[in-house]
């Protein structure tokens, strides 16, 4: 589940699903004097997934010192919870999906993603490389299939759950506590490349880059509308048809724009998914 190096302090938003911040948020008045690092965070959290992807990009922090002042905050008080974004903001992003992922009752599909068990039906195990791959449930399921796996993840006590779930179940899976900027993706050296709940769109060059041709790349993602009643981070939610346009190299073998459980969140939630093959 993910990292880029566009934005230090939402260095993990690109990297893990983004799916609403299981941390509670509250006014910037009504925290003002006794915000922990974590509330601080995750009200920005909050707020920083909402803007579209372009928008992220953009002088993020002078925008949200802005909103910060006009909620009432004295200038120390903005100048703290900015020092705490962009100087903690990584750990802090990495600590709360450690706990997400590794928690005794989990709000997301520990089994492996549907779509990518059909996509692989009747296909030749080979090298694949599952992108965030979080606690292991896709690149697990891929080594029991006969697959040679790798897999990365920034989140440390998912990666390291995984490899102890492995060993349980007597597979190899090499795994990495890596960001996606700091992975070496390679040239023509996997035959399969998943990408489930991930932000994507900066990696596109890798991922072709990378696959053997004939490989695939097999995606599940939001759709936009599954953000009208909810907060989901916009790294992982996608237009009508963008993930045609962001994979318009590949061969498309089947594009879903459909209503499903969705693997983070588990509600029933418009999705988006995608087989594409490198020509």
């Amino acid at each position: 589940m993910r990292s880029s190096s566009r934005l230090a302090f939402v260095i993990a938003l690109a990297v893990l699903p983004c799916y609403a911040s299981p941390v509670r948020t509250q006014t910037a008045a009504q925290t003002q004097a006794r915000a922990t690092d974590a509330e601080i965070y995750a009200n920005f959290r909050a707020w920083v997934t909402k803007l579209p992807p372009d928008a992220q990009q953009t002088d993020v922090m002078g925008r949200y010192r802005t909103v910060l002042a006009g909620e009432g905050l004295d200038a120390a008080e903005v100048d703290r919870r900015i020092r705490v974004i962009t100087e903690q903001g990584q750990r802090l992003e990495i600590e709360m999906w450690n706990r997400v992922l590794t928690a005794p009752k989990p709000f997301f599909n520990t089994k492996p993603n549907a779509f990518l068990t059909e996509m692989i039906r009747g296909v030749k195990p080979g090298t694949a490389l599952d992108v965030g791959m979080g606690q292991g449930r896709n690149a697990l399921f891929l080594a029991q299939q006969g697959w040679t796996v790798t897999g990365f993840d920034p989140a440390d006590k998912a990666v390291a759950a995984a490899q102890e779930e492995a060993k349980r179940l007597g597979v190899n899976v090499t795994t990495l506590v890596a960001r996606d900027d700091q992975f070496d993706f390679g040239t023509e050296r996997w035959d399969l490349v998943v990408l489930s709940y991930v932000t994507l769109r900066h990696l596109i060059p890798q991922i072709r880059q990378s696959l053997k041709p004939g490989g695939l790349a097999v995606v599940e993602a939001f759709h936009r509308d599954a953000t009208k009643n909810q907060s989901i981070g916009s790294g992982v939610v996608y237009d009508t048809n963008e993930l045609l346009k962001l994979f318009d190299r590949f061969r498309v073998i089947r594009y879903e724009d459909t209503e499903g459980t969705a693997d983070f969140g588990l509600q029933n939630l418009r999705l988006v998914r995608l087989c594409a093959q490198k020509p």
